[in-house]
């Protein structure tokens, strides 16, 4: 009689398995690597430094508790350590928020352009994603609400969204907050938020400050340069933050990271480089891709997304190829629902300029 092997819980073999961005071109060549909203100025020299002295230890567990870096954290925005849960990214605190908040018969929302690993830990967990359609590329609080149900119990808004960079005022947040149910757990995703220059636009700390159903989620993994750490974290209402504690893995940051994120939420200056960087940059590149005919949208943050024409002759898939030939490495954003759209990060002056120019050879016609 044949042995039936393990079977994975419901929901587990519908997951499409997330991709990451490219980092390598073929042929040898020294590529730019314009794929994973990565900061070009990299990461704080304290870091670095942090970093290294934490190396003189590792026969040491780690504190469990994140203590400095939470201390940190709390410092620059001004809030309660305690309710502060750091994760391994802030893509593990995202899976331990549907861990604890989701099972079979549940549901949770997210709209149609939004971070990959909603839909993963949705499914994860054996509950149903549910779609809400955008309107222009932005976030729509109607279509939202519209799709709530009794099963409803999460809901995950990036803000500003990736791929898209497009981004909700504060106001349209807190009408969603208004109209969710006291059950549902509303999730902030604001990955890029440091990089957002308007006045109408909050990342959420307020509004989980005064709520008891609201998480903002960031990450040092941008703006910050220390994507290799995996390090992220959560502001939560005490009750979720235990809960968030008793699930997650009880070493889930190492040491060196734990040190190096500390150092760099102290230093201002730095971050202040990476700000002026991205504000220069972002918009001569996304006026020089207009240039070329093509449609870009208006980004927040240190990416733009850029469309080529249906039935133009001009394809993502040929420019995405081209551009490899040249060196450049961008991100196909197919499996976001754009696959005939690009997203390209804000490099340094020279990655910036060699993408430009040969993106122009391929609109062009070069060969």
């Amino acid at each position: 009689m044949p042995t039936r092997g393990p079977i994975p819980r419901p929901g587990i073999l519908e997951i499409d398995a997330y991709v990451p961005g490219e980092s390598k071109v073929p042929g040898g060549i020294v590529p730019s690597k314009l794929s994973s909203n990565e900061t070009p100025l990299g990461p704080s020299p304290l870091a670095i430094e942090a970093y290294r002295t934490a190396g003189a230890e590792l026969e040491r567990y780690p504190d469990g508790q994140a203590t400095i870096l939470r201390q940190a954290i709390a410092h620059r925005y001004g809030l309660d350590a305690g309710r502060i849960v750091c994760g391994s990214g802030s893509d593990e605190l995202l899976s331990l928020i549907a861990h604890g908040y989701l099972g079979p018969g549940d549901e949770a929302i997210y709209t149609a352009h939004g971070f990959l690993v909603y839909r993963i830990a949705i499914l994860s967990n054996g509950a149903t994603p549910v779609v809400a359609p955008e309107r222009n590329l932005h976030t729509d609080v109607d279509a939202i609400l519209d799709r709530v149900t009794d099963k409803t119990r999460v809901v995950f808004v990036a803000n500003p969204n990736n791929p898209t960079g497009t981004y909700i005022p504060i106001d349209e947040i807190r009408r969603l907050r208004a109209g969710l149910r006291g059950d549902i757990l509303l999730v902030l995703d604001a990955a890029y938020a440091e990089y957002v220059s308007r006045n109408d636009y909050e990342a959420g700390l307020e509004l989980v400050a005064t709520t008891d159903n609201t998480v903002m989620t960031r990450t040092f993994s941008k703006i910050f340069g220390l994507a290799a750490l995996r390090i992220g974290w959560a502001y939560c209402p005490a009750a979720v933050a235990d809960v968030l504690n008793r699930i997650r893995g009880p070493f889930n940051l190492s040491s060196a990271a734990i040190a190096a994120g500390a150092a760099a939420i102290a230093d201002d200056a730095h971050l202040e480089r990476a700000k002026a960087h991205n504000d220069q940059w972002l918009p001569w590149v996304m006026d020089e891709i207009a240039r070329l005919g093509l449609k870009v949208t208006p980004s927040v943050g240190n990416f733009v997304l850029f469309h080529f024409p249906d039935g133009g002759g001009k394809t993502a898939a040929d420019a995405d190829a081209f551009l490899k030939s040249r060196g450049v490495i961008v991100r196909k954003v197919g499996a976001y629902g754009f696959p005939n759209a690009l997203r390209m990060t804000i490099g340094s002056e020279s990655d910036n300029k060699r993408a430009l120019a040969a993106l122009a050879a391929y609109m062009a016609g070069a060969a």
